[in-house]
């Protein structure tokens, strides 16, 4: 009887230690091991994939190629799949049938007519208010110091510097800076604004809103190949605010071969502007850092608004090894002497990203640095690594999102998450993308959420998708298209 019950107790041992069930114990505990690793590392898979580069670098050629390798399948689990967003699924950006706003030409007491570039030049260095200073078709080449717009416009006569309609003009710079607007009340509208600089480092900026130049407008302009298309900074106590950059395409044709800060809107210091409605794509920074964005508000400014904008990081240009955000409260930071308070304690304060499609960028879609009180509403990232909340000072309303990535938050942030979608840190190491899919193949959004939970947020994505022109499943009558539905 004692043997028998022995002999049980073995085989019931040698079946526990079963090698079968040693490998499958193994496996489970290695995954667990895995996924809680993944999630506790809290990094998407393409900024994870280029720090181990970066650390493999300088070692030897065994371990580089493994980063490498290992980097590479990050990278592909992340960014992979056929969507591509395009410009030509979207309704925002310059257009040639644009139509004027009502207030577009009130208080327009003459127009000046221009045939050459000494005539422009003239004209801005003498306008009036009220004076709409106007190109006539054809080309225009400028080149030397910028043109400076130091003239007084008023609330009731503001100064135009304008085409009868775009795509008749074209403007060619070669040139550091283009405009330099220092006086308020300037408007730009309908130009084809070209940097010719074969030095990249020479063609900064299209136009430079500096100083007192408050209220400034840019509108309906075709901008390209500058480093920052539209800069706007103070000057001592003078700051340019309420100004607004809408309806406008930004873009470059090539990489920037340039080591300076690379971003076609670059606002530092300045308030209350509203960036909308605009088509940003294309900003690739080869040297330095290789760092860019589509467009950052910094410098302890407050109270401005980047909304219903198309942010293309990569549509034409690709480079992987560069770092691309698509928009952002606080950028990389500022310098004291060229912050609002002389000390930047926060980059912005009260600032809002809301009903933006941003895709295809290889860093962050959005990120705050620093930016108090902020709000992220309604916005679409596809193929990003999602919105990033970094250091003590900032805090933010993160609601209404879709994120083909993850919302996270680091080095002391705040952030409060609701009626988000996102995708998990694990999923995006899976290649597990369910945002992405509702794009076809052609970059159109396919569908929007339905859940009952998600009501509100849902209203606000489909506002959005109207307002930037996507095409979804649900029906949106004609009155809902209108202008006035998408104005803030």
């Amino acid at each position: 009887m004692t043997k028998t019950l022995f002999k049980r107790k073995a085989r019931r041992h040698r079946q526990w230690i079963n090698p079968y069930t040693a490998v499958a114990l193994g496996v489970g505990i290695m995954a667990a091991s895995v996924v809680l690793a993944v999630n506790s590392i809290d990094v998407p898979p393409r900024q994870l994939a280029r720090y181990i580069e970066h650390r493999a670098a300088g070692h030897n050629t065994v371990v580089t190629a493994l980063a490498g390798g290992v980097s590479k399948f990050f990278t592909a689990q992340d960014r992979k799949g056929d969507v591509r967003v395009t410009a030509q699924a979207m309704q925002v950006g310059a257009a040639v049938d644009a139509i004027p706003l009502k207030e577009d030409r009130i208080g327009a007491r003459q127009t000046i007519f221009v045939n050459s570039s000494a005539e422009a030049i003239r004209a801005i260095a003498e306008a009036r208010p009220g004076d709409a200073i106007t190109f006539m078709p054809g080309e225009y080449r400028f080149s030397g110091t910028a043109v400076s717009a130091s003239r007084v416009g008023e609330p009731s006569a503001p100064i135009w510097v304008r085409a009868d309609r775009l795509g008749t003009v074209f403007l060619k710079l070669d040139m550091v800076e283009g405009f330099r607007v220092s006086a308020p009340h300037w408007r730009f509208e309908n130009l084809n604004i070209e940097g010719t600089c074969q030095d990249h480092s020479r063609c900064e900026h299209a136009i430079h809103v500096v100083g007192k130049a408050h209220h400034f407008i840019a509108r309906n302009n075709v901008i390209s190949d500058f480093n920052a298309h539209i800069k706007i900074n103070g000057a001592g106590a003078d700051f340019p605010d309420h100004g607004s950059i809408e309806g406008n395409t930004l873009t470059n044709l090539a990489v920037r071969n340039t080591d300076n800060p690379v971003t076609p809107i670059d606002l530092v210091a300045a308030s209350h502007w509203t960036i909308r409605r605009n088509l940003i794509s294309d900003f690739v920074k080869a040297q330095g850092n290789q760092i860019s964005y589509g467009a950052f508000v910094k410098g302890a400014g407050s109270h401005n608004r980047m909304e219903q904008n198309l942010v293309l990081c990569e549509d034409k240009l690709r480079a992987p090894a560069m770092q691309r955000v698509g928009l952002s409260l606080g950028g990389g930071g500022t310098g004291s002497a060229f912050c609002r308070d002389g000390r930047c304690i926060t980059e912005q304060q009260e600032s809002v990203i809301r009903e933006n499609l941003i895709a295809h960028c290889s860093d962050d879609g959005i990120y705050l640095n620093k930016a108090a009180q902020s709000q992220v509403r309604q916005n679409v990232l596809i193929d990003t690594a999602g919105i990033a909340v970094r250091f003590a000072q900032s805090s933010a309303e993160i609601s209404g999102n879709q994120v083909d990535g993850t919302i996270r938050q680091r080095d002391g942030a705040l952030l409060r998450s609701a009626d988000n979608d996102t995708t998990s840190g694990l999923g995006l190491f899976l290649g597990w993308h369910p945002v992405r899919r509702q794009f076809d193949d052609r970059g159109v959004l396919a569908g929007l959420t339905s859940r009952v939970q998600r009501e509100d947020s849902d209203k606000g994505m489909e506002s959005a998708a109207r307002c930037l022109g996507l095409r979804t499943q649900q029906v949106v009558d004609k009155a809902s298209t209108s202008s006035k539905a998408c104005q803030p």
